[in-house]
């Protein structure tokens, strides 16, 4: 299959990932859509891993306030530049991630920040680590997706690193 201009264009609007990536997954896909967007991901994800060392110094603090004005979230989300940190998907993963930790509830960002004698205290560690930690809930927008997932692939369209630093939930009446 000759790979055109509209089907580059149109595995971009569905990914989010550059002209070239596409372009170099759909020949290497034969111009088969779902495993070009396969490859994307798996480059994405060496990306991810790639930028993660890198530091991220930039960024952007998102609130949430639910209705009702009963329960709230101030959240950090860092990125290596302040050009990223206006981006509009930036922008939108913040207010995303906020709205997950209300819905969610989670206690941790990660599963390395649960201290050793909380894990070991459950009946299910794993299932524990999947309700309490918010990089590993499923996306509440989309539960076929990690919130890991979420930022590792925004990470492969923008080519910086970008992690969840910090988060307080509020709810009227209770202590946190």
């Amino acid at each position: 299959m000759a790979i055109t201009v509209d089907n580059i264009k149109e595995l971009r609007e569905m990914t989010s990932c550059g002209v070239i990536e596409c372009k170099n997954a759909l020949e290497e896909a034969g111009g088969d859509f779902d495993k070009a967007k396969k490859i994307l991901q798996k480059r994405g994800l060496e990306i991810a891993a790639k930028k993660g060392s890198r530091e991220a110094k930039e960024g952007r603090i998102e609130t949430y306030i639910h209705q009702g004005n009963k329960v709230g979230v101030i959240l950090e989300v860092n990125c290596e530049t302040d050009f990223v940190a206006k981006n509009e998907d930036f922008v939108a993963l913040t207010k995303d991630i906020a709205m997950q930790i209300v819905a969610a509830n989670p206690k941790y960002i990660k599963k390395e920040d649960i201290p050793e004698e909380v894990l070991a205290e459950q009946k299910d560690p794993n299932a524990f680590i999947k309700e309490s930690c918010l990089l590993e809930q499923p996306f509440i927008k989309d539960p076929k997706k990690s919130v890991k997932t979420l930022i590792t692939d925004l990470i492969a369209s923008i080519g910086e690193n970008i992690y969840v630093s910090r988060f307080t939930k509020y709810k009227v009446n209770e202590i946190a």
